[in-house]
């Protein structure tokens, strides 16, 4: 093999090896990619059973259940149109209350229940974010009927 056929071998082992990072890279990417979604995406069935995501919406006044001998705590998430049941086995954010803006990460169960396995509240009377305000938005440029007060008192 002469010196040139040797450097165009070695050359097109390392263009197929950056070419098979890429693809295992992107793979990866992929897989640990986390999606929002609103509690009516959950009422149309097009989250399936099982995935990661990340669910937002306002927690459901009256709606906080807290079990008394551990840190299991259920409630309600809301946008306009649906609740979903969500379930959480942890300490909560301070800033957690009825009528609060919240994101979760977590999965659907078979009970068709959203089990949280992080909760997070906003951090300011500001921040909403912009994926949860769109969805909360009923397209006059004001909340739907349900959260106009607890937005108008968030934004105050």
């Amino acid at each position: 093999m002469t010196a040139r056929r040797q450097r165009m071998a070695w050359i097109a082992i390392l263009v197929l090896g950056v070419a098979l990072a890429a693809v295992l890279g992107s793979a990866a990417f992929r897989e640990n990619l986390m999606y929002f979604h609103t509690p009516s995406d959950i009422a149309a069935g097009v989250i399936p059973q099982g995935a990661s995501f990340r669910l937002g919406g306002l927690v459901t006044e009256n709606s906080v259940e807290r079990d008394p001998d551990s840190l299991r705590v259920a409630f309600r998430l809301a946008d306009c149109e649906h609740e979903v049941p969500v379930v959480y086995d942890g300490i909560l954010p301070d800033l957690f209350r009825e009528g609060q803006g919240i994101v979760t990460t977590g999965s659907i169960d078979g009970e068709g229940r959203f089990v949280a396995e992080q909760v997070l509240a906003k951090h300011d009377e500001n921040y909403m974010p912009p994926d949860l305000a769109e969805a909360l938005d009923d397209g006059t440029g004001h909340s739907c009927e349900p959260f106009k007060a607890v937005r108008a008192a968030s934004a105050s």
